[in-house]
């Protein structure tokens, strides 16, 4: 069986999106998966828009989602002595024209075919006159005037086009830059392309890059046209959706697998399985599971899927994407077995890496600041006997395990006559500062003596202070 090649051509004009970004992750999964090459191209032809500020957005997005290239990048501004080869060997073999009408020409040519009920389209003029290059004259490709041009689509099915209304496009233009579905094809050729999977926007382009390769007698690839991401308004795609550059989402804590296992399955599907591993993903994706309905983005089942991400990765995993946040939060890591158990209480409880990181502050701080609403509340002096207590047998404890500290509260219960909520929360106010934290055994098995009794004497001190007021 021939190798599968693939390849993700993105314009270097802007930032990598969540629709480009699931293209190059269908084209890398399938390659990935049938044991074939992925090639990565930098179609920058169009000079006045595209920047390497953009190249090196696009590097980091696909670095970031961990989609490695096995050939590339290619760049088209690098390869124009390809593309005039090519174009040579079409006007040599009759398959391309030189045409010197003027643009004024061409819009009264489409003019007049609109007025007669057709599509706009070039008449031919130039088609027979055997031109030679001079100033001002454009390639034209010698299109067929009849018959049909058929599209076979492993996800649409079959698309017919009619020749007839497909014009001579232009494949040079005047300044002898080559257009965009000449130099798409002769790329694909060049590159031994024989797997184009793409947005369904460019299905017009097609029939004429078809036609191009039976003009240069080159096998077709297989063409598979992916449906677009919309909206949940069926519009086309933007910010106001909810969706971002790929970084951005990087940037607000998403993980790269919850990203690509979301943006895979909006669109593509294996039975009712939601969630997916990176390596379960490489192993099950095909493209005839591929749907034909546009996907939905839906920012929530993204931030759901990622908190699932979170909470199946592995602690010490999560420490090198979590740093930048915690850094964010004034936090320095420096001991890689408190971070674990940190991430590892906090994981079932977090959203996004950002989340995270700020309800991580309290495990760091030197002092705890007391939220005013939580201290009113909790730290009356009716807590100061439990907190008392607590804090001389906590001293006292050789070990701070599940264990040990369930038989403390129980002793603290027994004594005080109090039962646990009256006790945990002032405890949990005292060591985080606020009412809402991880279960309270766990944070204090996590911050150890030498942070516990400590912030116990803080808000012991704090009722004390206030028992006049």
């Amino acid at each position: 069986m021939e190798q599968i090649i693939t390849r993700f051509p993105p314009s270097p004009t802007g930032y990598l999106h969540v629709g480009g970004a699931r293209t190059a992750i269908f084209n890398w999964l399938y390659a990935r998966h049938m044991n074939g090459r992925f090639v990565l191209r930098i179609e920058d032809t169009d000079t006045k828009r595209s920047t390497q500020a953009s190249v090196d957005a696009i590097f980091d997005a696909l670095k970031w989602l961990d989609i490695d290239w096995d050939e590339g990048p290619y760049y088209q501004t690098q390869r124009f002595e390809i593309y005039n080869d090519y174009i040579q060997k079409m006007i040599d073999s009759g398959q391309a024209y030189y045409c010197t009408c003027s643009p004024e020409q061409i819009d009264l040519m489409r003019q007049k075919a609109m007025a007669n009920g057709l599509k706009p389209r070039y008449d031919g003029t130039c088609r027979e006159k055997g031109l030679k290059k001079a100033e001002n004259t454009v390639v034209r490709f010698r299109a067929p005037l009849s018959g049909t041009t058929v599209v076979e689509d492993v996800i649409k099915g079959n698309i017919v086009f009619q020749n007839s209304e497909l014009d001579d496009f232009v494949i040079c233009r005047s300044d002898g830059a080559p257009t965009y579905n000449f130099v798409v094809v002769v790329d694909d050729i060049t590159m031994n392309i024989n797997t184009v999977i793409r947005g369904d926007d460019h299905v017009m382009n097609t029939p004429k890059q078809i036609l191009l390769y039976h003009a240069l007698q080159t096998p077709l690839p297989t063409f598979g046209h992916v449906p677009m991401v919309l909206g949940s308004d069926r519009s086309r795609l933007s910010k106001r959706h909810g969706a971002m550059s790929v970084t951005a989402y990087r940037d607000m804590g998403f993980l790269p697998d919850a990203l690509v296992n979301y943006l895979v399955r909006l669109g593509w599907s294996h039975g009712d399985q939601e969630f997916f591993t990176r390596d379960e993903l490489i192993e099950v994706f095909d493209l005839k599971n591929i749907g034909r309905s546009a996907g939905i983005f839906d920012p929530d089942k993204l931030l759901a899927l990622n908190a699932e991400h979170i909470k199946a990765t592995s602690p010490p995993k999560l420490v090198a994407p979590l740093t930048p946040f915690l850094n964010e939060c004034g936090i320095q890591i420096n001991d890689d077995d408190y971070i674990c158990n940190v991430i590892e209480t906090l994981a079932p409880r977090s959203k996004t890496l950002a989340e995270m990181a700020q309800a991580a502050s309290f495990f760091y701080l030197e002092e705890i600041t007391f939220e005013e609403k939580a201290a009113r509340k909790f730290l009356k002096p009716a807590a100061l006997e439990p907190l008392s207590l607590l804090t001389k047998k906590l001293a006292d404890l050789p070990s701070y395990t599940q264990e040990n500290l369930e038989d403390v509260f129980k002793d603290v219960m027994v004594q005080t006559g109090l039962k646990l909520g009256k006790i945990a929360q002032p405890v949990r106010v005292a060591l985080t500062g606020k009412t809402a934290s991880p279960g309270i055994f766990e944070i204090i098995a996590i911050l150890g003596p030498q942070r516990v009794i400590p912030r116990l004497e803080k808000a012991i001190q704090y009722i004390e202070a206030n028992l006049d007021k």
